[in-house]
């Protein structure tokens, strides 16, 4: 039986971090104490004009590749995980394809799925390789979402970074995605979204982010705790042996409500939303590669992956490192 297993994780962040103190030296109508007490969110880091999605997509794949001692030519399948692409097309994937050297012909596209985005790339290259198609896949997950925030909007502009994070995923005999699951309610569409599109060679509509709050944290906590339990099932693992909850970095009410409603100890979640901000589809792989390079996340242990964004999408992954 054929079975994928990450061997190699990398990530990036641009420039220095952005405190919530500089936002306030910005114009922003805040204060440090609003947006942490609130949030957990202290530091978030933004690109400079110039430095687009793929290109922290590239280097953090850089770092995957390296990290599991392979160069591009070892890649024959590429999926990125982004809201905020290059352009319409082609795909952010096709050009980190060509930014790297992976060789042509290896397929290589993009998936929307907002902040569940690396959840669903993960999933569908585990499928891919599992067929026994491919052996080794780049999946990335990168954003630049401060291209579509509006500095006006407190509720929203504190809560955002830019980032990219990604895994290599090798087919193999050895077990490493132990489980997995994918889900959407496409009727709660409207409490999350950019409600604009390009027409006519103009944006029609609001080109920024805009959020209910209330609605995404209270459907956020409850599907991210029924997924969990729902991939733990198929895995047949006791709640008590998985090492590690990693849930997208939302915010830290999201993620202690999720390890409360679980009975998981606040200990067993990895956090980094305080550094980074909500970094959308890059928040999960930039999240594991940080507790992986600190030394947190051990080769053997048991780590969940959570993903839940706008569309809404949500989804998780059991994987053992």
């Amino acid at each position: 039986m054929i079975f994928s297993r990450v061997i190699g994780t990398g990530s990036i962040v641009p420039g220095a971090p952005v405190s919530n103190d500089d936002l306030v030296a910005r114009g922003v109508e805040t204060s440090d104490a609003w947006v942490s007490e609130r949030t957990g969110i202290r530091f978030r880091h933004l690109a400079d004009k110039g430095v687009s999605t793929s290109d922290l997509a590239t280097e953090a794949a850089r770092r995957a590749l390296e990290a599991a001692g392979l160069r591009p030519a070892d890649i024959d399948l590429v999926i990125v995980a982004t809201t905020t692409p290059d352009m319409v097309f082609p795909s952010t994937a096709c050009l980190v394809q060509s930014a790297l050297g992976v060789p042509a012909g290896a397929p290589a596209f993009d998936v929307q799925a907002v902040c569940s985005g690396f959840v669903y790339a993960l999933t569908i290259a585990d499928k891919f390789l599992r067929s026994g198609s491919h052996k080794r896949a780049l999946i990335i997950g990168a954003e630049t979402l401060s291209r579509i925030l509006d500095w006006s909007d407190r509720s929203t502009c504190v809560l955002f970074g830019d980032g990219a994070g990604a895994v290599v995923l090798e087919a193999g005999d050895t077990p490493g995605i132990l489980a997995s699951a994918l889900h959407a309610d496409g009727t709660q569409h409207g409490i999350l979204s950019v409600p604009s599109h390009p027409e006519g060679g103009s944006l029609v509509g609001c080109p920024f982010i805009r959020m209910d709050g209330q609605a995404v944290f209270k459907f956020a906590v409850r599907v991210l705790a029924d997924v969990a339990r729902e991939v733990l099932e198929q895995a047949a693992l006791p709640l008590e042996q998985l090492d590690w909850l990693l849930p997208h970095q939302a915010n830290v009410r999201i993620l202690q409500g999720t390890a409360k409603r679980l009975g998981l100890s606040e200990e067993n979640v990895i956090v980094t939303v305080d550094r980074h901000g909500n970094t959308s589809a890059a928040s999960v792989p930039l999240a594991l590669d940080v507790a992986v390079r600190e030394g947190r996340i051990l080769p053997g242990q048991t780590v969940l992956l959570e993903g839940v964004g706008g569309g809404f999408t949500w989804g998780a992954v059991l994987l053992r490192i």
